[in-house]
């Protein structure tokens, strides 16, 4: 990583285009994209993950599908800021994403969006099955607004 990377981690998005929001879980990946003008991150779909390559089918025509210009993967560092095993997952995902595809991607701190966006549901009242479905998109689309809020001018 760059030096501008490490104290602005969107330094390698592109100024204008579509952008997708990652929230990578072990079983599920969650999806989002930004609209055109970068105003608001909307969940996409939640991927049920198998192989890597089959997950990778699919971000690809979901890349195509949105005219996607660059990739926002969160980044599950611990609560202290320190970076464990799924932080080490995440980034070995990346690497082999970023082998198939030439879209940057940019690492975006997803600490607590899970647990704010269970929050909101269970506040909206939604059921418990209902919330285990949407949840990771949801954490994607949190994730990617985190990410625009920071990229818009200010």
């Amino acid at each position: 990583m760059s030096d501008d990377q490490f104290t602005n981690p969107l330094a390698a998005i592109p100024p204008t285009g579509r952008i997708m929001g990652l929230d990578l879980g072990t079983k599920t990946i969650g999806v989002a994209v930004s609209d055109g003008m970068r105003y608001s991150a909307t969940p996409l779909e939640t991927i049920k993950r198998t192989k890597f390559t089959a997950d990778a089918i699919r971000l690809d025509e979901l890349i195509a599908q949105n005219a996607i210009v660059a990739i926002v993967l969160g980044l599950p560092l611990n609560m202290d800021g320190s970076e464990g095993p799924r932080v080490q997952s995440t980034r070995a995902f990346a690497r082999s994403l970023g082998q198939r595809i030439t879209l940057p991607i940019a690492f975006w701190d997803e600490r607590l969006s899970t647990s704010a966006v269970t929050r909101m549901m269970i506040q909206a009242d939604l059921r418990r099955d209902r919330r285990a479905e949407i949840v990771d998109k949801l954490a994607a689309s949190y994730i990617l607004q985190g990410a625009l809020d920071r990229l818009r001018p200010r």
